[in-house]
């Protein structure tokens, strides 16, 4: 299996991989429709929030703590083109914001949130 944390770094050395988490009926919405809208916050920001590796956790944490049944989806950002911006969020740090729906085309791969036993989260794989 192949890993499906990034590689390389794209222009400015952004990563070429970003991560969204979803909850399990979210999941579905993504699978069934072929592209996710946007959860309630993002609905209200005007564009999806993603993570990069580094970021996923604090974000799982802070975001998503207590809550059961999520799901990582490593995202293409080369194939969401200029959808997606850089911009500054939580401590100052850049993050990647789609404004566009995720579209199932860009998904790398996705999976049930798993942490590994420091805590860290398991990125989704590709086969």
């Amino acid at each position: 299996m192949v890993n499906a944390s990034p590689a390389g770094a794209g222009p400015s050395d952004r990563p070429l991989v970003a991560y969204k988490v979803l909850t399990r009926a979210q999941m579905a919405e993504l699978e069934a429709q072929g592209s996710f809208a946007g959860a309630p916050v993002d609905l209200a920001d005007g564009f999806v929030h993603l993570s990069t590796a580094a970021q996923l956790a604090e974000t799982i944490d802070r975001h998503f703590a207590g809550q059961d049944s999520l799901h990582i989806v490593a995202v293409d950002v080369e194939a969401l083109g200029d959808a997606i911006r850089w911009e500054p969020s939580r401590g100052g740090q850049d993050f990647p914001h789609l404004y566009a729906p995720l579209p199932l085309s860009a998904t790398l791969a996705y999976g049930p949130l798993e942490r590994e036993l420091d805590g860290s989260v398991r990125l989704p794989t590709v086969a």
